[in-house]
């Protein structure tokens, strides 16, 4: 794994992203990617495509979309002792939160840490019960309402957690929003390992705003690409703390090949085309079942129907503030994804659409 890549993933895991509010996301990856484009394309809510022309008149659209943002929260009131409450944004266990450390960013651009409160084993009955999330208070350090809002801090200024990327051993990372940022490091470096090739179809690569409040972004990148062929790429939480249990991921077997969610089903013809790749390639994968779903649910549906794959990697405990990912997965995922948009042609794409 290259020092690029780690720093990559650094960048974007850090970085604060939460639904509605992806700009520093947006701007860092369309930084990143302006060199390997021929333009941006941007719809009104926020997500945005670079594109890579293929000089054919006509052509095919092949879309790869990564969503840019991560599990987080809005503050909602702040109490007369200067706590703050908050409500989730996006889908948050209640009773992981007491105790750790949330990143406030103002409407000026500031972040402001604080610690969620949480009661000292000395002071508990025994009878208490995990909190609802909006039963939370965020201790930043102030006395009063008039101190918290001093600081440039309003209601509806949103948080994510205060996470570094942190290495554990040779191969695995904790990090938060690894879901999704391990898409937005995937687009990327796609564009940069297809920064020679002319391809059949133009290539729309980018990534989507409020994925995690209900595939919302997805519908209107949809419309604004309007593509033949999709690829998804994100993470997906593993269940591997006991072994394999069932079609749940585990952490170093490779990349997911997503047969199955509460969104979308994968059509057969893709799934062969996707399985052929990965043999000829050496990709490590596993196949993945999920209740939850991916903006592939949304994409997929579409106009007239896009043929759309999810090209995923697993880790553990998503949604919290630290994920612990396996980076050869990440290689793995990265290898299919190249492989497999420098394998399409517009008889395959044709193929997938009506097969």
């Amino acid at each position: 794994m290259t020092n690029s890549t780690i720093d990559k993933i650094k960048t974007l895991t850090e970085m604060h992203g939460a639904p509605n509010f992806e700009h520093r996301v947006r701007e860092y990856m369309k930084k990143m990617m302006a060199p390997y484009v021929d333009e941006f394309v941007d719809d009104r809510m926020g997500g945005f495509y670079g594109v890579k022309r293929s000089g054919r008149p006509n052509a095919k659209r092949v879309m790869v979309a990564a969503h840019m943002d991560e599990i987080g929260f809005m503050i909602t009131e702040v109490t007369p002792q200067g706590f703050i409450k908050f409500t989730a944004l996006g889908g948050v266990a209640n009773d992981i939160w007491q105790g750790q450390r949330l990143k406030i960013m103002t409407q000026q651009g500031e972040e402001i840490i604080g610690v969620v409160a949480n009661i000292p084993k000395h002071f508990r009955s025994g009878n208490e019960q995990a909190p609802r999330i909006e039963d939370l208070l965020l201790d930043i350090g102030e006395s009063d309402a008039d101190g918290v809002f001093s600081r440039g801090i309003q209601i509806g200024d949103v948080m994510v957690p205060h996470t570094e990327l942190l290495q554990l051993s040779e191969y695995r990372y904790a990090a938060k929003a690894w879901d999704n940022r391990y898409g937005c490091v995937i687009a990327l470096e796609l564009l940069e390992q297809l920064k020679d090739e002319t391809l059949d179809f133009d290539l729309y690569v980018g990534a989507n705003v409020q994925e995690e409040v209900g595939l919302r972004g997805a519908e209107a990148a949809a419309r604004l690409v309007d593509p033949d062929v999709a690829f998804v790429v994100d993470c997906s939480p593993a269940n591997d703390m006991k072994g394999r249990q069932g079609l749940s991921g585990v952490l170093g077997e490779g990349a997911l090949l997503r047969i199955k969610d509460g969104t979308m089903l994968l059509k057969p013809a893709f799934k062969t085309f996707l399985q052929d790749v990965a043999l000829r390639h050496d990709v490590a994968y596993q196949h993945y079942i999920s209740p939850g779903g991916t903006d592939g649910g949304a994409i997929h549906k579409a106009n007239i129907g896009v043929p759309t794959a999810v090209i995923g990697v697993c880790a553990r405990y998503i949604h919290s503030t630290d994920a612990v990912f396996d980076i050869r997965d990440y290689q793995a995922a990265k290898l299919w994804l190249t492989a497999s948009i420098q394998t399409l042609n517009l008889e395959t794409i044709e193929r997938l659409q009506y097969q």
